[in-house]
């Protein structure tokens, strides 16, 4: 959720989000999956849909001038990581 925020989404966008991830990816949470993952945007329903990261297609997303937001797992789970060591060494 933290990430999907500071990517500039709002809390309900993020929360949809959130929702096609489970869906998308069920098992998600597991820290094992190292699923990269991108952000399109679906003209025909008007919404930000989850793909499976592809390189070209996500220039062409960009060269139509859509956004196209990285959702790579493994670098959440690191930022993740790297937060809880330093919480650790800062109350520990």
């Amino acid at each position: 959720m933290e990430y999907l925020l500071s990517v500039g989404l709002s809390f309900e966008a993020a929360s949809g989000i959130l929702q096609q991830l489970k869906e998308f990816e069920p098992d998600f949470a597991n820290r094992e999956i190292f699923k990269r993952l991108m952000l399109v945007f679906d003209e025909s329903v008007g919404i930000l849909k989850l793909k499976d990261f592809n390189r070209e297609e996500a220039i062409a997303f960009v060269d139509k001038g859509f956004p196209v937001i990285p959702v790579w797992l493994d670098g959440i789970y690191q930022q993740l990581i790297n937060k809880l060591k330093k919480a650790i060494s800062i109350h520990g």
